[in-house]
């Protein structure tokens, strides 16, 4: 029930979007270098990040199984909009830029991690072992 209402969200804000767009496209006395286009990437990345969140409930539901690395992109998308987006009265407060900068470098950090982990694991064996020919012999 939760993905169907999450996707008919993003439904729903897909079309507004596009709306939104194609209304702009048409009058020419917007400003796409300016606030017109933050708020387009905005409302752009805000619905790239329902979907991630889509994208997790989906492989949960499928394998009962949270991948970290799904929650992890999710929440670097989240926190780079927030930079990418930011009003510009932001940038005079370092606290909050500070915060920020810690927590992309943590995220990122942690994403390696789970990547590193991910990439070293041995394979796991599908296929049952086979007995050698001379069970005397050791390896």
């Amino acid at each position: 029930m939760l993905s169907v209402t999450l996707t008919v969200v993003l439904v729903v804000a897909t079309l507004q979007l596009l709306l939104f767009l194609g209304s702009d496209l048409l009058d020419l006395q917007v400003n796409w270098t300016g606030e017109g286009l933050v708020g387009l990437l905005d409302q752009i990345l805000v619905i790239l990040i329902a979907v991630e969140v889509l994208q997790n409930l989906t492989a949960y539901l499928r394998e009962h199984v949270v991948q970290i690395e799904l929650v992890l992109v999710t929440a670097l998308t989240a926190v780079a909009r927030k930079v990418i987006v930011s009003p510009p009265g932001m940038q005079k407060d370092p606290a909050v830029l500070i915060g920020l900068g810690v927590a992309i470098v943590s995220l990122a950090a942690a994403y390696w991690l789970v990547r590193q982990s991910h990439l070293k694991r041995p394979p796991t064996r599908t296929e049952p072992a086979t007995p050698s020919p001379d069970p005397d012999r050791l390896p």
